[in-house]
């Protein structure tokens, strides 16, 4: 029998982050994560007012035959924090109707399955292994604070693959983060690039049926996404 994962929302859209923004891209997050941050945009996937009380599962045969029916050039395994899953499965399953398969994970937690494109985004709260910074293919830092940026290039070192310092969404017209990323980005040049999320822009996620609606954190808009 195949694995049986637990799918907050499965979607069609496009990557709206990173190397691969504006590319068709099918998205699958799972449930749980133990991570927990404060300002997280997915706190559907694990905080306890807004995960449901039946939890669907379902399985990777299931999930590989709707990826294939669509025009995606990839798969994005997300959460929550999907690495506490054993994704090997899964990934064998897309790979067979010729599907790349991205991951996006903090990076705190060993990585099941062979993935072609890995976004490692570093939280504070519980910190990326170590081996899982050397195998990142991009990084993703949320930018919180001022002084975020030094924290978190402690934590990855200097890099040769793309850095991307977003806003944290409730921050994101923020002057005092836009400026201290603008001002990072021309002090060090390469490998750091300013970072967005076109998909809230345009809404993109939410056209499809399977997208689950965002919930505010802890019912605090104030959080923000």
């Amino acid at each position: 029998m195949a694995r049986r994962l637990p799918v907050h929302e499965q979607f069609y859209s496009f990557q709206g982050e990173g190397v691969y923004a504006g590319r068709a891209a099918y998205f699958i997050r799972l449930f749980g994560c133990p991570v927990h941050c404060p300002w997280c945009d997915s706190a559907g996937t694990w905080h306890p007012k807004h995960i449901p009380k039946k939890i669907q599962r379902l399985d990777v045969d299931k999930l590989t035959e709707t990826v294939a029916s669509t025009l995606a050039e990839f798969t994005v395994i997300t959460g929550g924090e999907p690495a506490i899953h054993d994704l090997s499965e899964l990934c064998e399953a897309l790979k067979k109707v010729d599907q790349a398969v991205h991951l996006e994970t903090s990076g705190a937690f060993p990585i099941k399955g062979n993935f072609d494109w890995i976004t490692l985004s570093p939280k504070r709260w519980k910190l990326p292994l170590e081996k899982n910074i050397h195998i990142a293919d991009e990084f993703k830092l949320i930018i919180d604070a001022p002084s975020a940026i030094e924290e978190y290039i402690s934590i990855i070192g200097h890099k040769n693959v793309p850095i991307w310092l977003h806003p944290e969404w409730s921050l994101h017209e923020d002057p005092l983060i836009l400026n201290k990323i603008t001002e990072w980005i021309k002090q060090h040049g390469a490998p750091y690039r300013g970072g967005w999320q076109l998909h809230k822009n345009y809404g993109a996620d939410l056209l499809d049926a399977g997208s689950a609606p965002l919930v505010p954190l802890g019912g605090d808009t104030l959080l923000g996404y």
